[in-house]
């Protein structure tokens, strides 16, 4: 299963996510943190003020009454609160109000439950001075900020996302590019797009392509007139060959002839670059079409079993199709032992279709070989009329089907094929067959 993280735009989402959380948390805390400290250095400041005033007002106007919640209160009063200096939550505030006093100052504040006050006694004062403060500690609800922090949250994380999106929107184009070059499909060239590193690589990427194209056109062009040219001087020596009076000699030269025509029909199918045009058929009824007829020409051909469970589904382009098992049949009767089984099935991701056989199968250093042009693994693998093109063939056959393909062993005997179609390919198929053989 996919999952979201995995991508680019995933990571970077959860990193600008992470991030502007983290940063507008640590605002936010800051932010009540200092409102906080802001609050009781303004409440020291107030009640500094005030006191200093009460004492100017009853030294100037003592016969003037206080305002309404200021009030002098005589020492011995039952209502002077006790001396809670030493309590944690009020000990830096009374000894930031005494340090602004004059020495030998005592300060308290209010019981509580009642509205919040200071009381404060110079040693020159005949009575406690007491005056209103500001709440000390005061109620931390969810207020506008929240909400504002909330609004801006949102807008920066789409602002981010609309970013990481931007930043690697060409990068997945430029790995969509890679696995369509990586599947043989032709390659429109990648924009350029993106920080100038990310430009300098598309480039790159682009200019590769365009040469391993050139490249690959040039070998198609010279592989194909070779064996074009060759096919009318073999057609002149079969008929020569076919004129000769010794049956011996003349059926080892058409022998000989004909593998060398086989070699250059493979020459020529694997240097072809064109679109296959051929009706999408359904794979199951055409795999027991190809085996029947080939049961029909081929000596030994009766071996060769099925294994059709893909259902009507599975679609192919018919001559793809055909070529396909025509190159597998023919590697696994050359070279494998009966039985030969040729399987579909359909799978949680899409199709697939197996050819194997039950022979000695080949050396594991040998299976990253065993597919590339003009290679034979050994000698006992070559012979007659066989170019080490047929699984060169398949191979590009399948990966321009938008299949995979893996070769190797099975269970230990014999060697196995198996081409493996995503459900998205059969649509294609289906409609416009436009897979290139």
């Amino acid at each position: 299963m996919r999952r979201p993280i995995d991508s680019l735009f995933g990571r970077l989402a959860f990193l600008v996510v992470a991030v502007l959380l983290l940063s507008h948390f640590a605002w936010y805390a800051l932010m009540r943190l200092e409102r906080s400290q802001l609050q009781t250095r303004y409440a020291i400041e107030e009640a500094t003020f005030l006191v200093d005033a009460v004492r100017q007002h009853v030294a100037r106007n003592p016969d003037q009454p206080l305002p309404s919640r200021v009030k002098l209160v005589d020492p011995a009063s039952p209502e002077v609160p006790p001396d809670t200096s030493d309590m944690p939550p009020l000990e830096r505030f009374i000894e930031d109000v005494r340090d602004r006093m004059p020495s030998g100052t005592q300060v308290r504040v209010g019981l509580p439950g009642r509205p919040p006050t200071l009381w404060v006694r110079a040693p020159a004062d005949r009575s406690w001075i007491v005056v209103p403060v500001q709440p000390l500690r005061p109620p931390r609800s969810l207020d506008r900020t929240v909400l504002w922090l909330v609004i801006i949250f949102s807008f920066a994380v789409m602002a981010a996302l609309f970013a990481a999106w931007v930043l690697q929107e060409p990068l997945r184009s430029l790995a969509q590019a890679v696995a369509r070059f990586g599947r043989g499909l032709p390659v429109p060239p990648v924009p350029d797009r993106g920080p100038r590193e990310l430009r300098q690589l598309t480039h790159g990427f682009n200019q590769m392509v365009q040469e391993v194209a050139r490249t690959e056109n040039d070998r198609a062009v010279m592989l194909a007139g070779v064996a074009h040219d060759l096919k009318t001087p073999l057609a002149r020596l079969r008929l020569r060959a076919e004129m000769m009076d010794e049956a011996k000699m003349r059926d080892g030269v058409v022998r000989d002839v004909d593998s060398m025509t086989h070699i250059v029909e493979q020459f020529l199918v694997f240097a072809h670059d064109g679109a296959d045009r051929s009706e999408a058929v359904e794979v199951d009824a055409q795999c027991e079409r190809v085996v029947r007829s080939y049961r029909a020409v081929a000596s030994g051909a009766p071996t060769v079993q099925t294994e059709l469970r893909a259902g009507p589904g599975f679609l192919l382009p018919a001559a793809t199709l055909d070529r396909i098992l025509s190159n597998l049949l023919d590697n696994a009767h050359a070279y494998g032992a009966p039985p030969i089984v040729v399987a579909t099935a359909r799978t949680a991701e899409g199709f697939t279709l197996s050819v194997s056989d039950n022979g000695k199968g080949i050396a594991a250093q040998d299976v990253v070989n065993a597919s590339r042009p003009f290679v034979r693994l050994d000698p006992a693998r070559g012979g007659n009329g066989h170019s080490g093109l047929g699984l060169a063939i398949v191979e590009r056959l399948v990966r321009r089907a938008r299949g995979e393909w893996q070769i190797g062993n099975h269970e230990g005997r014999g060697l196995r094929v198996l081409m493996s179609f995503p459900f998205a390919a059969v649509p294609q198929a289906r409609a416009a067959s436009e897979t290139v053989w």
